[in-house]
């Protein structure tokens, strides 16, 4: 028989004990440091980005030299630095035999035939970080072929917005992997909000596929529903899903203080003048990001809780939360256009303005069935990676079980 060719990614195998003499992983203090460094440079980048929207609206296109790339770029670089560095450690420690605990960054993985390796949380957030500035070069040549930039959608924007959303899911891995020391469960409450107000940035690729469906609607329902669920259910705690909602509520406030703010501030700095036609309009980024989460995340605490006492099945509990927390978003945005803008459509993109002729039974409907699919898929998947995450950690069932 022909030799099997070895894999190029296997999941490193635990160190063979001594006999009589069982090796125990030091507590390793470069954990917190690593990972909080890794959540800085998302926040970072998340930063950048709604500035670099909001200069987009309030001055126009931009060249690829500006404050707010650098901004955007330094964050993916500081997460990227940071997580090599963890792979180097890890590494390092594999080849002197010493014991590491999955505590930093996760399971260990053996990377191109065991040349590396690498935890697999900063596996992940250090190859979005890669990818992000390679495909940073990409937007660079698109810049020095087409000038000015001044669409969210075009190739080189949907494959950044993809690689950052990666290095965010590593941040939230890596800290998953810790949920058993306070800074991990602190750490994966504000990670999940970042990559909650990200992700439907990739969204904006599908814009004009379908005029009966937004698909940023769809991606708002589903990211904030599904990591809202696998957040609680990682953790397994009371609060947990209000926690991530109150963050999430203070990164929106922050960024529609920051964003008009600093996209003046440098227009005035560099000497551009704003549009001629500008509004007092509420800011892209955050205006986008659903503002009554908190209410949800009531709900869904609500039904964990009783599907807990009440021994629901676990086959089918995250969907049927899922389902009603979809619904909850998805008919809360409606709410939310009406009060941002005075529009009235939302998802279903029918409708007149609600502050006019009121929101169409068409509309409601349409969104109604929109975040019940939407959110019961949300469901479903958000605790299927929480089972991922909870295996990617060392706690047992038996620990999480005297929290809940």
């Amino acid at each position: 028989m022909d030799a099997v060719p070895e894999s190029t990614l296997t999941v490193a195998p635990d160190e063979p004990s001594p006999p009589g003499n069982p090796p125990r992983p030091q507590a390793d203090r470069s954990g917190p440091v690593a990972a909080f460094t890794v959540l800085a440079g998302t926040l970072t980048s998340l930063i950048g980005i709604s500035w670099d929207i909001e200069w987009h609206v309030d001055v126009g296109p931009d060249t690829f030299f500006t404050l707010s790339h650098l901004l955007l770029y330094s964050g993916s670089a500081l997460a990227g630095v940071a997580s090599l560095v963890m792979v180097l450690r890890s590494t390092f420690a594999q080849r002197a035999g010493r014991a590491t605990g999955r505590s930093v960054g996760g399971a260990p993985v053996r990377v191109f035939g065991g040349t590396f390796t690498a935890p697999l949380g900063y596996l992940i957030s250090g190859t979005g970080a890669a990818l992000f500035l390679m495909y940073g070069l990409v937007d660079l040549w698109w810049h020095s072929l087409y000038g000015f930039d001044a669409v969210l959608n075009s190739p080189p924007h949907v494959a950044l917005f993809i690689s950052i959303s990666l290095t965010m899911v590593g941040s939230i891995t890596v800290f998953a992997a810790a949920r058993e020391q306070l800074w991990g469960r602190i750490g994966l409450v504000v990670s999940t909000p970042v990559l909650i107000t990200f992700c439907p940035l990739t969204t904006y690729a599908f814009q004009g596929v379908s005029q009966t469906i937004d698909p940023q609607l769809a991606g708002n329902i589903f990211f904030s529903v599904c990591l809202l669920i696998t957040g609680a259910l990682t953790l397994r705690r009371r609060g947990i899903a209000l926690s991530i909602a109150a963050v999430l509520g203070v990164m929106q406030l922050f960024l529609w203080w920051f964003s008009p703010w600093a996209a003046k501030w440098y227009a005035g700095y560099v000497g551009l003048p704003l549009r001629d036609n500008l509004m007092d309009a509420a800011p892209v980024l955050p205006s986008g990001i659903p503002m009554f989460m908190l209410g949800v995340a009531v709900v869904i605490e609500a039904l964990l809780l009783l599907g807990r006492r009440q021994n629901w099945s676990g086959r089918w509990m995250p969907q049927a939360v899922g389902a009603v927390g979809g619904v909850l978003v998805s008919l809360s945005m409606l709410l939310q256009t009406s009060l941002v803008s005075g529009g009235g459509g939302g998802g279903g993109g029918g409708g007149g303005p609600m502050g006019q002729s009121g929101t169409s039974a068409s509309t409601l409907l349409t969104d109604t069935v929109l975040g019940l699919v939407i959110g019961t898929l949300a469901g479903y998947l958000g605790s299927r990676f929480a089972v991922l995450l909870r295996l990617n950690s060392t706690v047992t069932d038996q620990e999480d079980s005297l929290t809940r």
